[in-house]
């Protein structure tokens, strides 16, 4: 790969207000400006990046390592067109930015919203009864499980939305169901920063994007897929995204049912205890049918009997006769195996900005005993 052309890179930092950040990723994307780069932390190491690179995302996998990705234009625009033309998306309809920038679903909101030629209404750190109508929008399924209880402000601006995409984890078919109760028109999507965000929807891939399952995981291959990682100061050396035939083999499992994408988690979301291999993933589904009235993730802890214990947290109680009774139906839906050995309750589980679950720091409260 020719990497000899370089372009310099240009930090996106809190203080910065939308008509500037629409103005400096508008050049960027033209090639007409140095590269953005939103993350939380500044890379002191990064000053220039392959000319190609238009965008630079943060993102840390489950080891917690951060990655650089570098997006490029290309990219970023055959994922906005992508998803504009599959909402029905026209020149002058609005999307409103309720997701931080330092997360590609942020970032594609400002993209799509460059590509139809109208500044996203910016709604980060608004909180007003009367927001306004927007044509669109993306949240994650935190947000989404928060507006259909509470039923507030942010019920009402999702409603006035003709879809909303919900990405950055699973969407349970209770919570579809609740948001189709709600009257808010929800579309689940797929995707990672390494493939500009989102880019399956309901099942669906992009046209023009390949998907195979390999060895049980999703691969991906197709113009919206980033370009490098880049240099980072624990991991110096910059490397393609994808293999030499184009291809970017993600950390999920994944079938077909037909022509649907289905995916069923993270690879590593599979714990093994005493032999037996339990999917997080499912354990959370059925307890979440189980628990409407709070919060709850499963997760792992070691254990030096067993290896890994499966153990849950949640805001709400669930002892006596409420968990055998959960324990009994577990076991005889998903096995006696998948029976969680430890419930915590915490004041609420430990998430990012995205939404997604803090596991480090659900590992700490959890061992330090709350």
């Amino acid at each position: 790969m020719d990497t000899s052309a370089k372009r310099g890179v240009l930090h996106v930092t809190a203080e910065w207000q939308m008509p500037q950040i629409i103005d400096a990723l508008a050049k960027a994307l033209a090639g007409e400006g140095p590269a953005l780069r939103f993350a939380e932390r500044k890379n002191s190491s990064l000053t220039s990046v392959p000319e190609e690179v238009a965008v630079i995302i943060a993102t840390s996998g489950t080891t917690g390592a951060v990655k650089e990705v570098g997006l490029s234009a290309r990219a970023l625009l055959a994922s906005a067109k992508a998803a504009n033309d599959y909402l029905g998306a026209k020149p002058g309809d609005t999307w409103s930015l309720l997701l931080p920038l330092t997360h590609i679903a942020g970032v594609n909101v400002l993209v799509r919203s460059v590509e139809l030629g109208r500044e996203p209404v910016d709604l980060r750190q608004i909180r007003d009864e009367n927001l306004p109508n927007v044509d669109f929008t993306s949240i994650v399924p935190t947000q989404l499980h928060r507006a259909v209880r509470e039923t507030g402000y942010l019920l009402r601006h999702l409603q006035s939305a003709h879809r909303v995409l919900v990405g950055g984890g699973p969407m349970s078919e209770a919570l579809r169901n609740d948001a189709d109760a709600g009257q808010v028109q929800v579309t689940a999507t797929y995707g990672m920063s390494e493939s500009s965000g989102g880019c399956v929807y309901d099942g669906i891939p992009f046209p023009g994007l390949e998907v195979e399952i390999r060895n049980g995981l999703i691969a991906l291959k197709g113009n919206v897929l980033a370009s490098y990682y880049l240099p980072t100061e624990n991991d110096p050396t910059l490397r393609s995204i994808t293999d030499q035939h184009g291809w970017f083999t993600t950390s999920d499992r994944g079938s077909f049912d037909g022509v649907r994408l289905i995916v069923h988690g993270r690879n590593d979301d599979v714990v093994i205890s005493g032999g037996e291999k339990i999917s997080l993933a499912k354990v959370e589904e059925f307890l979440r049918e189980h628990i409407t009235d709070g919060d709850l993730v499963a997760f792992s802890t070691p254990d030096p009997e067993w290896g890994e214990l499966l153990a849950v947290a949640t805001t709400v109680l669930v002892e006596g006769d409420r968990r055998s009774q959960i324990e009994s139906q577990m076991g005889a839906t998903l096995g006696r195996h998948a029976i969680p050995k430890r419930f915590y309750l915490l004041d609420e589980i430990p998430r990012t900005t995205l939404g997604k679950v803090d596991r480090d720091r659900l590992q700490r409260l959890t061992r330090d005993g709350l």
